[in-house]
C-alpha cells in the first residue's frame, strides 16, 4: 500500500524527493514502521496579537503562544488505519520549553473526493485543512495549507480566508550537515505573521505496528467528514 504522500504527489513527483525524505514520508500502515526524530528548534516565535486564539488552540494541540531559541524538539510520524478504515499518518511535534511542554499534532488522510491530503489539526479533529504538496527544488517536501473547515457534531462550515492562518512547511535533508531541517510559517492574508519555527533534527525509522503506536499519538476524537 502506498503512503498518503505518495498518492498525493504521484510516482514521478515523489521520486524527486531526497531518499531521506522519501524514507520519512513513504511508509504506510502496512509497513509496520514509524519515524522518530529528535533535535532543536533554533527559533520559535508568535505574534503577540494572536496570543489569545493561540492559547485556545494550545489546549487542543494546535500551535501555542510560546517562543524562544534553541528549544528541544521531537517529531514522531506514525502510520495506521483509523477507526473507519482510512490510511492515516499522524505527526506529533513536542516542544520542550523551560516552563512547559507544548504539542502540535496533525492527523492526515488522503481524501478520494477532494483528491488531496486533508489534515485534521489538533487532538480532536475539529479543524480539517486541505493540503497542497510538492517536491521542493532541494529535494525536500513542500506543504501549503488551503481551505479550512470546522466540524463539531452536526455543525460544519468553511472558514472565510481572512479569518484563517495559512501555513507553509518545508522539510528537507541537509547532506552537508547530515540532518533533517524544517521551516514552518503560518500567516494571515491580511494581518501577516502568526506563528513560525525552524530548526534541525535527526530521525530514525523504527519497527512498529498498530498495537505499538503510543495512545497519546492518536486523536481523542474521530471526524468522518473531510
Amino acid at each position: 500500500m502506498n503512503s498518503i504522500f505518495e498518492r498525493a504527489l504521484g510516482e514521478r513527483e515523489f521520486a524527486k524527493l531526497h531518499p531521506k525524505i522519501r524514507e520519512r514520508f513513504g511508509f504506510s500502515s502496512g509497513d509496520g514502521v514509524a519515524s522518530i526524530g529528535r533535535g532543536t528548534m533554533e527559533d520559535v516565535r508568535y505574534a503577540r496579537w494572536a496570543a489569545l486564539p493561540l492559547a485556545v488552540g494550545a489546549s487542543r494541540h494546535i500551535m501555542f503562544p510560546a517562543q524562544g531559541r534553541q528549544i528541544p524538539f521531537a517529531i514522531e510520524n506514525y502510520a495506521y488505519m483509523d477507526g473507519i478504515g482510512r490510511e492515516t499518518l499522524t505527526i506529533n511535534r513536542t516542544f520542550r520549553f523551560a516552563k512547559a511542554l507544548r504539542r502540535f499534532d496533525a492527523t492526515m488522510i488522503y481524501s478520494e473526493g477532494r483528491e488531496r491530503i486533508v489534515d485534521y489539526l489538533g487532538n480532536k479533529q475539529h479543524l480539517a485543512v486541505d493540503l497542497d504538496v510538492w517536491a521542493a527544488p532541494n529535494g525536500g517536501i513542500q506543504i501549503r495549507s488551503g481551505e479550512q473547515r470546522f466540524y463539531e457534531g452536526p455543525l460544519g462550515f468553511r472558514f472565510p480566508a481572512p479569518l484563517t492562518g495559512f501555513a507553509d512547511v518545508c522539510e528537507w535533508y541537509d547532506d552537508e550537515d547530515g540532518c533533517y531541517r524544517i521551516s514552518v510559517s503560518v500567516r494571515n492574508p491580511i494581518i501577516g505573521a502568526i506563528f513560525a519555527y525552524k530548526g534541525s533534527f535527526q530521525a530514525e525509522t523504527i519497527r512498529s505496528g498498530k498495537s505499538a503506536i503510543p495512545l497519546q499519538a492518536m486523536p481523542l476524537r474521530l471526524e468522518r467528514r473531510d
